[in-house]
């Protein structure tokens, strides 16, 4: 049978997979095939958005050195439209899938629905009020004079598209914690795709320039959105409609509810505003050396990301067996997925480790040909790419911790590499060594954060065996 045959059966196989159905395969497959199965169409959309963003800082690339730097600051704005739909993703979704685990399938619709509405108001405020204060955010993140007309034209622009991009990453992760990353791995690819294709002909066929960029970006995320919607409505195992915002029997809107979604959601969005931080610490520690330095640390970023994307899949694949089988008090199978999904992340992200150490110049170069970016990038992205499979364990046990609802060691633990530790590293290691302080700031991070995992992990194993014995 062809791949393409294969593709087609497992898509028509989980169209008319009930709930019942599912929670069945969640709570009774074997757990490393599960895993993998999950974690692979959140690997390739994953994967795909990486292309999406490696392609489209080498295009802007081709504009220069300050609209590359541009580029990093204007991530900032799209890390907070992310938080938002991280928030209520992670939120809504950790209860939907302990809700589903349970049988208790019209509170699982409700969270989905509640979680939308709240995204789309949201994102709206952060369009609004972005860019009302849209010069002093560029400066705030680490905008040099030269930078700041690109940063305008790139983040004003994304800002637009707040509403129905904080609400694809909802949607995204309410999918996959149904257990049906497939459906949204193909919005997402289809999404960024787009953008890849859009963007060279915004930017020079158009003339729009470095703005025609971040027009491609809003323009793509609103397809990925109309067949996130569709493809929730046709193919998740939950249903979302105003019907549901009035709850249902045992689940109402109202504090509880809200405190739920708070639960699972607020260490996701602490770690997405600390990303927020992280890029604009590194940004300002940066500043004092260059346009070249704001944009070496962009082209790391964006490089490194590989390494992330894939370790963030392997663990979205990890997520939905936590959830269900918490709902089913299968305390076994979290266990084994745990440990199992910690090896895997660690051999796949230091492999790519291995290759982005090795090929730095080169793929620097292909980036930003700037013989100064590529000074101060290629030790960067080399002393980055053998710390990141560390943050990958770090990584797993945060959700551990966020899906059985450890909030704020969850929120401690994420915002130890994205802020809390990098702060004061890289104040200090800046301070102290110049730009070589800059460029060791995150990997000294990675190592920090891979000491203060340890305890953390022994401590949320041991709760869940206390919890499975008693009963």
């Amino acid at each position: 049978m062809s791949p393409m045959n294969l593709l087609k059966d497992r898509l028509l196989a989980h169209a008319h997979q009930t709930p019942e159905e599912k929670r069945h395969q969640m709570t009774t497959e074997p757990v490393r095939g599960l895993i993998l199965s999950l974690a692979a169409p959140a690997i390739v959309a994953n994967l795909v958005t990486s292309v999406y963003n490696l392609s489209d800082t080498f295009f802007v690339g081709q504009l220069g050195t300050s609209a590359s730097g541009a580029v990093g600051i204007a991530f900032v704005a799209m890390t907070a439209i992310q938080a938002v739909g991280f928030y209520f993703g992670q939120g809504t979704g950790n209860a939907i899938s302990r809700y589903l685990g349970a049988e208790e399938y019209d509170k699982a619709s409700v969270m989905a629905s509640v979680g939308l509405f709240c995204s789309l108001v949201m994102g709206t405020l952060v369009a609004i009020l972005g860019n009302v204060f849209l010069d002093e955010l560029c400066h705030l993140m680490g905008s040099t004079d030269t930078i700041l007309p690109y940063a305008r034209a790139y983040m004003g622009t994304i800002l637009i598209g707040a509403p129905w991009m904080a609400s694809s990453h909802l949607l995204n992760m309410q999918l996959r914690f149904e257990g049906e990353a497939l459906f949204s791995m193909i919005a997402l690819v289809t999404g960024s795709l787009l953008n890849v294709l859009l963007t060279p002909v915004f930017i020079f066929v158009l003339g729009l320039g470095i703005r025609g960029a971040a027009l491609a970006t809003i323009l793509s995320q609103l397809v990925g959105f109309c067949l996130l919607v569709f493809e929730s409505q046709r193919a998740g195992m939950v249903r979302i409609g105003p019907r549901w915002l009035r709850g249902c029997e045992g689940l109402r809107p109202g504090p509880a509810l809200l405190r739920e979604i708070n639960n699972g959601g607020f260490p996701s969005f602490v770690r997405q505003v600390m990303f927020s931080v992280a890029t604009a610490l590194l940004n300002n520690a940066a500043r004092p050396f260059g346009d070249a330095a704001i944009a070496a640390m962009t082209v790391v970023q964006r490089i490194s990301g590989i390494g992330n994307f894939v370790q963030i899949g392997i663990g979205q694949g990890f997520q939905p067996l936590v959830g269900y089988n918490l709902g089913a008090r299968r305390y076994d199978r979290i266990r084994e997925g745990y440990f199992f999904t910690i090896r895997t992340v660690f051999v796949a992200v230091m492999a790519i480790g291995v290759l982005t150490c090795a090929f730095a110049p080169q793929l620097i170069g292909f980036f930003r040909d700037d013989p100064e970016v590529v000074a101060i990038a290629t030790p960067t992205l080399r002393l980055v790419s053998f710390t990141i499979p560390i943050t990958g364990v770090a990584m797993i046990t945060n959700f551990l911790l966020q899906t059985s609802g450890r909030m704020w060691r969850a929120t401690i633990l994420g915002a130890c590499r994205l802020g809390l530790v990098l702060g004061p590293v890289v104040v200090v290691l800046s301070s102290l060594l110049g730009l070589l302080g800059v460029q060791l700031a995150q990997p000294v991070t990675d190592v920090i954060t891979g000491l203060v995992t340890i305890p953390m992990a022994a401590s949320v194993l041991h709760e869940l065996r206390d919890e499975e014995l008693s009963g």
